[in-house]
């Protein structure tokens, strides 16, 4: 059955380079009789800190699927009426911030594909691909290429495993598929009746199943459950993919497990109110500030953080050292992340724009300042510039990670290599950059500790340069990699169809 797409006027920038950007949400629901798609959109709403460049949701109602995704935020891509449209009992909803492709419509998700028999699949995923290239390469000898201009690893992924399904159905497509594909791989996928989740072999992302009273919800965070009023039952497990449907809910294993569950997720990424592995976020948070304070003390009168993400750190630094916290930087909440803005100098602005000194609480003291990382130091830079234009006798930076040195290729988007600050410098390096009195990080150990996980169940690849997912060459990864064989073999970014492949039957809001 063919799909509908409907999308809204497409704005057209390019987004900067700077502080570590997180990858996707992914999120899904089977549940007859409830309205899956309002369901799916407070999912997404949870999840919008995974990814703010575009939103979608698919739905399916047994006889077809129906996509509407757009640029932007949740809120600014559905409202009341685009949603009460959207009928059936199975969802697929996505938040999206690119790792691979750029920032086009064509590029939202969830993908979507047809199959020769006519079914649909609908695809979201949250995570990056190591073998694009060699998947793409196979995906060009079944005679399947991008759809619609499309430039991302999902797309391929979709692709796959709609040519598979051709013959043998889609669960059986996926259980051959999957173990050929290499990287992090959170999937949430449908087809018109049933709803699949699948997680790579080592589960560098989290993903987590969920139920309802008349149904079940799988969603990349915790959190998310909450918000739709899931029970969380347990995580997807890595090498598992999970099919519901009319028949129930039933496990296969398409691979052996073997865990790195990424680390960063604890220090950044994942929402404090989440659980991971059975740990909270935030209370892996607080522990890691009380273990910075005693790996790096320092005399002061204050213990500030960087809100919002630098707040459960710093508590615990100051539980850890008795200094007292309190707070120096007032956020303006309807101002979006400084990676949106266009370019670095109205981006450093930007810092200023979001953050506020309070300058009464600054002027004559001596501050610990507690981040929770440092990628490049601009926000650093600007932060502590700010502090002591506001009267802080001194500032002392302490950075709840170790220093971030390797570039992650598995679903987080930092700068590259060149660009990462602690690559170039030594400590007192960094410090001299930013401007601080002292700077100190938690040791990779303290982190490890303060997570409750095993080091040999983590990926901390970002911290370590040790890849646990084997590598290409450089050649063949990198953000915008099939952008470049599209314009490497055809000349241009246009598409080709397959054979026997219907046109775009795209809809487009005026």
């Amino acid at each position: 059955m063919a799909d509908q797409f409907t999308t809204g006027p497409i704005p057209s920038f390019d987004q900067p380079e700077p502080e570590p950007r997180e990858e996707c949400g992914v999120f899904g629901v089977w549940a007859p009789g409830e309205e899956v798609a309002k369901l799916t959109y407070y999912g997404l709403y949870a999840l919008q800190h995974r990814g703010q460049e575009a939103a979608g949701i698919s739905v399916a109602d047994g006889h077809q699927i129906v996509v509407f995704k757009d640029l932007g935020l949740v809120s600014q891509v559905f409202d009341e009426q685009v949603l009460s449209s959207l009928r059936g009992h199975v969802a697929v909803g996505h938040c999206r911030y690119s790792t691979t492709g750029s920032t086009t419509w064509e590029n939202a998700q969830p993908t979507f594909r047809t199959t020769a028999t006519g079914s649909g699949l609908s695809l979201g995923h949250n995570g990056n691909l190591v073998n694009t290239a060699e998947l793409r390469d196979r995906a060009t000898a079944l005679g399947v290429t991008s759809r619609n201009g499309a430039t991302t690893d999902s797309d391929i992924m979709t692709a796959l495993l709609a040519a598979s399904a051709a013959d043998k159905g889609l669960e059986q497509a996926a259980l051959e598929v999957l173990p050929t594909i290499r990287g992090a791989y959170c999937l949430v996928f449908s087809d018109e009746s049933t709803l699949y989740a699948a997680r790579d072999p080592h589960g560098v992302r989290p993903l987590v199943l969920g139920r309802l009273e008349r149904g079940w919800v799988v969603a990349s965070e915790t959190a998310a459950l909450d918000i739709v009023g899931a029970s969380f039952v347990r995580e997807v497990e890595p090498g598992e993919l999970i099919a519901i449907d009319t028949d129930g809910l039933r496990s296969s294993r398409f691979a052996s497990p073997e865990p790195k569950g990424c680390l960063f997720e604890y220090v950044y990424l994942a929402r404090p109110d989440t659980s991971i592995s059975g740990r909270s976020v935030h209370a892996t948070r607080v522990e890691i500030g009380r273990r910075l304070a005693v790996e790096h003390p320092v005399e002061a009168d204050l213990v500030v953080p960087v809100p919002e993400s630098g707040t459960p750190a710093a508590i615990g630094y100051a539980q850890g050292s008795g200094i007292p916290f309190g707070t120096a930087l007032v956020k303006n909440a309807y101002v979006g992340r400084t990676f949106i803005q266009p370019s670095q100098t109205i981006r450093q602005l930007g810092i200023r724009l979001k953050l506020n000194p309070l300058r009464e609480v600054i002027r004559g003291k001596r501050l610990i300042v507690v981040d929770d990382s440092v990628v490049r130091g601009n926000t650093q830079r600007a932060l502590v510039r700010m502090l002591r234009e506001a009267g802080a006798l001194e500032v002392h930076v302490r950075i709840a990670s170790p220093p971030v040195q390797w570039p992650c290729f598995y679903g987080i988007d930092f700068a590259s290599r060149a660009e990462l600050v602690a690559n170039g410098l030594d400590l007192d390096g960094i410090r001299r950059s930013i401007g601080a009195d002292s700077l100190g990080y938690v040791s990779l150990e303290a982190l490890i500790a303060a997570s409750e996980q095993p080091k040999t169940r983590l990926c901390a690849a970002c911290f370590t340069g040790e890849y646990p997912i084997e590598l290409p060459d450089d050649a063949l990864i990198g953000k915008h990699l099939l952008e470049g064989i599209e314009k490497g073999v055809a000349g241009s970014a246009a598409p080709l169809q397959p054979a026997g492949y219907g046109a775009e039957d795209a809809l487009r809001r005026p």
